[in-house]
């Protein structure tokens, strides 16, 4: 990769692991539901204006019911589903436990599409689920046991994406990225509209939440889709999945710095089992091609 791609790279991994910072701000003060329909109608409409800046034209209606179901499975309910888990779970932890959605993808894409199934993803999944393991801890009692359920959460958004993957694949092939961005995020909003109408706060939040809905929205959704978009057309989508191992590094730095999350030798350990089964999984030095070429894996 050339510099500037590098950059790119480091950027978007940096954005990306940022969203796992400002949804642990901001979920406990807003609530999920809204916080997450803030974050997808304001990433959409940033995406919609720089569409009509650039003088691209939004094709998006032929495809509505697909649209819901795409911003339903990879950003409505994992969006929400990630922030019901910060409530609890920090922020670090919580991006790396995202860092599995390889391993889901491709469970999801052998059970729907019978998709080969080989003994590289099977060691794999198997390592994963040791990383989560050690990351939450096994015990019924002490560190592990108030975090399986917020960390049950982290890993069904995994799963989501890994539907939304498969999804995309059989349903979107020809669709233009910037398209299935702003329908993505325009579909997700309309889902969550009514839920988080019944969920708003009683109170103005904090210039700091505000700050952080902002960040989570323009900068980690808008913002990184069009680094995301640029890198598969500059290095394709095999170096782009690059990204998923950076990201929760990312999430582990930022909650470190900004939120004095503890940085524990299991929290290491765990980073480095689940990043290696992300390596099995994914095979970023094979020539196929993955699933996800069009669908964002982590955000």
């Amino acid at each position: 990769m050339k510099l500037k791609d590098v950059i790119m790279l480091l950027l978007l991994a940096a954005l990306w692991g940022g969203s796992f910072l400002f949804m642990r701000i901001g979920a406990p003060v807003l609530g999920p539901l809204v916080l997450i329909e803030l974050r997808v109608l304001l990433a959409g409409i940033t995406l919609v204006i720089f569409a009509l800046a650039s003088r691209h034209r939004i094709h998006i209606v032929h495809k509505w019911w697909q649209y819901l179901i795409l911003g339903a499975s990879n950003a409505a309910l994992p969006f929400t589903l990630i922030s019901f888990a910060e409530l609890r779970l920090d922020a670090g932890s919580a991006a790396i436990l995202n860092a599995t959605t390889p391993m889901f993808t491709a469970l999801v894409a052998w059970l729907w599409v019978k998709d080969p199934f080989t003994v590289k993803k099977l060691s794999g999944v198997i390592l994963g689920v040791i990383g989560v393991g050690i990351l939450v801890g096994w015990g019924g009692s002490g560190h592990g046991l108030h975090l399986w359920l917020p960390a049950s959460f982290s890993l069904i958004a995994a799963i989501f994406y890994g539907i939304a993957g498969v999804f995309s694949s059989r349903h979107f092939k020809g669709e233009k990225p910037m398209d299935m961005a702003i329908g993505q995020q325009l579909g997700a909003s309309l889902i969550l509209l009514p839920f988080s109408l019944a969920a708003l706060p009683h109170e103005l939040p904090s210039r700091v939440v505000m700050f952080s809905v902002v960040g989570l929205a323009v900068l980690c959704t808008a913002v990184a889709y069009l680094f995301y978009f640029a890198l598969i057309q500059s290095v394709g989508p095999v170096k782009t999945l690059t990204v998923t191992f950076l990201v929760p590094v990312f999430g582990v730095l930022w909650g470190g710095l900004f939120l004095d999350e503890q940085i524990t030798v299991r929290l290491i350990i765990g980073l480095l089992i689940i990043l290696s089964s992300v390596a099995l999984v994914a095979n970023i030095n094979s020539k196929r091609k993955g699933t996800t070429s069009s669908v964002a894996p982590e955000n």
